[in-house]
């Protein structure tokens, strides 16, 4: 398996502008807000299927998301490789993911994490120790990212997509610092690190709901 490149990263950028913006109507709020250069974490809310190409396309930089390893099937699989997606298996603790995550955020990328593990609500009620753990050891901060208008129903010809030519909302919030400072590791110190990284992703999604009307 080779190595995501920033190259391709940015290649699947680009190609995501053009078919988010061909296929629906994105808003996106809040950009500014993720740091131009440096390590960044984008966590999102997961409720679609569209929520991480949407992410992947209006996103100001090029993102390194990690994947189940069930979305890399047939020419869809070489094709997120070479855009630099990170595959990933959820039924174990996956050593080799998670080391090229962190090689994304040691070389200054950004990577995009679902912090729910799967598709849900999109509430960020139920949050995976994963955030922390690379939010911790990388020491990058943390960019909530709340995806809306991905789920609702009128007008969808395509029951696994939401309807052509809807407007899906993409607001950023403001970067934050997971760790508290004493870089410590422990569990313990992961566990107090994710209690505050979902209460910051809660205020978010909040915050985004109330300024988009969703």
């Amino acid at each position: 398996m080779t190595a995501p490149t920033e190259r391709g990263a940015e290649v699947g950028r680009r190609i995501g502008v053009g078919l988010m913006y061909g296929l629906w109507r994105p808003r996106v709020l809040g950009g500014w807000r993720v740091p131009a250069t440096g390590p960044v974490i984008l966590a999102v809310n997961h409720s679609h299927n569209v929520d991480g190409p949407m992410v992947i396309g209006v996103a100001p930089r090029a993102s390194h998301f990690l994947v189940k390893k069930e979305a890399f099937v047939g020419p869809l699989g070489p094709f997120m490789r070479a855009t630099g997606q990170l595959e990933v298996d959820r039924s174990t603790a996956d050593r080799t993911a998670i080391t090229r995550a962190l090689e994304v955020l040691a070389a200054g990328g950004v990577l995009g994490i679902f912090p729910e593990g799967t598709r849900g609500d999109g509430d960020f009620a139920a949050l995976r120790a994963g955030l922390a753990y690379f939010a911790v050891r990388s020491g990058a901060p943390i960019v909530p990212v709340a995806v809306l208008g991905s789920t609702e129903r009128p007008g969808r010809l395509i029951k696994a997509l939401p309807a052509l030519r809807s407007r899906i909302d993409v607001v950023f919030g403001d970067p934050f610092e997971a760790g508290d400072g004493s870089g410590r590791r422990t569990r313990k110190a992961l566990d107090e690190a994710t209690e505050r990284i979902q209460k910051q992703l809660t205020a978010h999604l909040e915050n985004a709901r109330r300024l988009t009307g969703r």
